[in-house]
């Protein structure tokens, strides 16, 4: 989905010329809303596309292949990074030919059709029920010959976000999961701030020469980037506690602090016996 508003967003990229290559064999295709960007990494044994945009922009992606000398049929391989309409809804052109992977708990949202967390009739996108081929999980390693992508697990914009790590150039296929200066998406149905946070945190012990988003453009300083995110998700964190504290206090509930003194209490007791 879309980032949350934390800094002005950046402008959209020229009308023409929307296939950038970022290193030899590694495109971009860029994705206006409501679609996502779609990344190409042509393999020496096989083509993979991470993440396939909303159903209704498949022409556009038809051509981005043909410009590039691929058809449909040359995408051996499609990683999703997390269930969302926006990132998976032109997956169903690839079915006959390519395997499909996603982590396994997008997987089982996808197949089970869970409304409440893939959002289609939400937002109106067309689509057809497809099954996922290969479940992924986190260190999963795909080697292409001459790029190796390592699956992240990375919950938090939802649970069965991952972002892949190409291991030989440091690139980092971040999906929504973080975003350029820093920027967090926002928290889905099935997502979580407190894994969000731990996410970053695990993000930032990488080594990370560029950072490819789902969405906006593309961040060539990842690790300010990365810093800025752990602020700003741990600043929401604090701030989704007191929210909790207010609304527990309004409703006569035990509070935040009530709690935790009476855990504290509890602990002294235990220790005295």
């Amino acid at each position: 989905m879309e980032p949350l508003k934390r800094e002005p967003q950046p402008e959209s990229a020229p009308s023409l010329n929307k296939i950038t290559e970022l290193r030899p064999g590694i495109y971009q295709f860029y994705g206006e809303k409501p679609g996502s960007h779609v990344y190409l990494i042509r393999g020496s044994n096989k083509n993979v596309l991470i993440d396939t945009g909303i159903a209704t922009n498949f022409p556009y992606i038809k051509e981005c292949l043909r410009e590039l000398g691929l058809r449909t049929k040359d995408t051996q391989f499609v990683i999703l990074t997390h269930e969302h309409p926006d990132h998976i809804g032109a997956t169903v052109f690839f079915l006959d030919t390519a395997v499909v992977g996603a982590h396994h708990l997008a997987a089982n949202k996808v197949e089970l059709q869970d409304e409440f967390v893939t959002m289609n009739k939400y937002v109106n996108a067309p689509t057809r029920p497809f099954c996922i081929d290969l479940w992924l999980e986190s260190n999963t390693l795909i080697d292409l010959g001459n790029y190796k992508l390592r699956v992240i697990h990375t919950p938090g914009h939802t649970s069965g976000c991952i972002c892949i790590y190409e291991l030989t150039q440091r690139l980092l296929f971040s999906g929504d999961t973080v975003f350029a200066g820093g920027t967090l998406s926002n928290i889905a149905t099935s997502g979580n701030i407190s894994d969000y946070v731990n996410s970053l945190e695990r993000l930032s012990t990488l080594q990370i020469a560029e950072l490819y988003p789902g969405h906006g453009r593309i961040s060539y300083t990842p690790e300010q980037d990365m810093k800025q995110a752990i602020v700003y998700a741990r600043t929401l964190l604090e701030d989704s506690k007191m929210l909790f504290e207010a609304i527990t206090q309004k409703e006569g509930m035990p509070s935040v602090k009530a709690l935790l003194k009476g855990s504290r209490m509890r602990n002294k007791k235990e220790v005295s016996k």
